[in-house]
């Protein structure tokens, strides 16, 4: 099937639960896809990057939620697993630069997809908006440039970048 040049790490859940509420379970759960999860998918491909003496690129999803605490809703399982991500990326990119594979990270704001959407999020999605200097939600798609510069040959010298695709959100 040709070789693997490009790895897009985008799974992700979200479980809001308060701190004091949380079992191990569900931090381990959180943590384990989205965190761990995006290590070993990163290493496996890292490794046939490697045998293949190509290079490649690596793109996590990282989040906002990395970089500040989520309002009002309680996240800090979700938070730490995105802070994680992109810790990871750093060390990653340093480490596998050598090979010539780029490892970077986006951190979308508060996007209007399914971790977003249900019943009991409505007055949530209303203040996210609201502290948004857009006024509201990325919308699917808007992840699509930058996805498209770090995989292609004008992003070819970017290694280690975190790029936040927020709507201004983290200006505030």
């Amino acid at each position: 099937m040709g070789s693997l040049d490009i790895l897009l790490c985008f799974a992700g859940i979200v479980g809001c639960i308060h701190a004091t509420e949380m079992t191990a379970e569900q931090w381990r759960k959180v943590i384990d896809i989205n965190t761990t999860g995006s290590f070993l998918c990163a290493q496996a491909a890292a490794k046939q990057m490697q045998n293949q003496n190509t290079g490649g690129t690596i793109v996590f999803t990282a989040s906002i939620s990395g970089r500040r605490v989520n309002f009002p809703q309680p996240q800090s399982a979700y938070n730490v697993s995105k802070a994680a991500v992109v810790a990871m990326k750093d060390s990653l990119a340093a480490e596998w630069a050598r090979y010539g594979i780029r490892v970077n990270s986006i951190s979308p704001g508060y996007m209007d997809t399914v971790l977003n959407e249900g019943e009991g999020l409505e007055e949530a999605r209303g203040i996210w908006a609201s502290r948004n200097p857009m006024g509201r939600m990325g919308a699917v798609g808007e992840l699509d440039g930058v996805v498209v510069l770090l995989c292609s040959r004008a992003g070819s010298y970017i290694n280690g970048a975190d790029f936040v695709v927020d709507g201004g959100a983290t200006v505030f």
